[in-house]
């Protein structure tokens, strides 16, 4: 009976799991998740609101849904709660998940 060769490369090549997959199942399983989501907020809103906004930004935090911001200028306040619905819509896209139901603009 002749034994089959088996290429070892194409074994490894479909049982390799790509990178992001392991990181995901890493952050997972070591329930790591809402601090990555604390970081990545914060990224984002960074990058999507720009530097300006950044500056007047105090502290934002999302819980149970409701992204939270604290800005400091009561007229960038006033002039960003025109634009709620596009900054969640905007930020749930950077985000890749729809996290963000709800935004108060402090």
């Amino acid at each position: 009976m002749a034994k089959k060769s088996v290429d070892q490369r194409k074994v490894r090549r479909n049982e390799a799991n790509p990178m992001s997959a392991l990181m995901k199942h890493f952050i997972k399983a070591n329930n790591l998740e809402k601090g990555f989501q604390k970081i990545s907020i914060e990224e984002e809103w960074a990058n999507l609101m720009g530097p300006g906004v950044k500056s007047y930004t105090e502290r934002i935090s999302l819980k149970g849904g409701v992204l939270m911001v604290k800005i400091s200028s009561a007229a960038l306040r006033s002039e960003l709660e025109y634009g709620k619905e596009k900054i969640q819509n905007m930020m749930n896209e950077a985000l890749g998940e729809d996290l963000i139901k709800k935004v108060i603009l402090s």
